[in-house]
């Protein structure tokens, strides 16, 4: 049971990658329909709901749009719905909840721990994915194409699952796991992405959040588990949050996995309007 408490959120986030994946290959493979449409017809880059409701990757509409090709406006109304949704969910959602690649990352993180690695071969900031996004944009213009679109793992990825395997997808994949499991940790989407650094920047730009980790000061001990797990570990800075009272939005991927190891319940999902908890008369011990 034990276990399972530290598994919930990792399962959970595995249950919705796969329910999404599984929706858009009965719908491609087998047809599935809904009231005469197809389910969930094409794919993460841009793909229709019951044949209705339009849903466009907008990273990719972006380069289009810079590349100097104008959006319909089926994909341009997708694109903001999907902005819009992912931003009242603040943070990185699609990368944790939504994104094939992180099943991937997560199952290299996993073997590196369980063989001790220390997977510090290649030493990057963080901030290069953000410059990895404007040369992605600056390509698009330059080429006029969506440039990140031609080579995203993710899309690869994704396109492979839904239609079938090729070894191009399966040698970008295995490189990426490579990376995060040898060279560099948390090397592929905590370093390198640029769609990640969309939906943080995104994420940044959200106002309230629907959903947000928050932090318990008076409860939390500081004994570090949260940082041991975290994918994104400058986002658990204690004196900030003892401010704050919330992670903040942005680079986190609200995975739930320092909620999930956490000994003193001091993090939980709430929100939006949950208030900053009050300080209580018995001080805690900070270790």
């Amino acid at each position: 049971m034990k276990h399972f408490q530290k598994m919930r959120y990792t399962l959970l986030r595995r249950a919705v990658q796969l329910t999404v994946l599984c929706l858009f290959i009965g719908t491609a493979r087998w047809g599935w329909r809904v009231a005469g449409a197809p389910l969930l017809d094409g794919t993460h880059s841009a793909s229709k709901v019951a044949g209705i409701l339009p849903l466009t990757d907008p990273l990719a509409t972006l380069e289009r749009l810079v590349a100097g090709h104008l959006p319909t406006m089926t994909a341009g109304l997708g694109a903001v719905l999907v902005v819009i949704l992912y931003g009242m969910l603040g943070s990185r959602t699609f990368c944790g909840w939504i994104c094939p690649m992180n099943m991937v990352t997560d199952a290299a993180s996993w073997l590196r721990n369980e063989l001790g690695l220390k997977a510090d071969v290649v030493r990057l900031s963080r901030h290069v994915r953000y410059g990895l996004l404007i040369a992605a944009l600056f390509l698009s213009a330059a080429t006029g194409t969506a440039a990140f679109e031609v080579v995203s793992p993710q899309a690869w990825l994704w396109r492979d699952l839904i239609f079938g395997t090729g070894l191009a997808t399966l040698s970008v994949v295995s490189a990426i796991f490579t990376l995060d499991l040898a060279l560099m940790k948390h090397g592929w989407c905590g370093h390198l992405c640029p769609l990640g650094a969309f939906w943080s920047l995104v994420g940044r730009l959200s106002p309230k959040p629907l959903v947000q980790i928050h932090f318990d000061d008076q409860a939390c001990t500081r004994c570090g588990d949260c940082l041991h797990v975290c994918p994104e570990p400058q986002v658990i800075r204690f004196v900030d949050l003892a401010k704050t009272g919330r992670i903040p939005s942005g680079d986190c991927l609200n995975c739930g996995q320092c909620i999930a190891v956490c000994p003193d319940k001091a993090l939980a999902f709430k929100g939006q309007g949950t208030p900053k908890n009050k300080a209580s008369t018995t001080q805690p011990t900070h270790q």
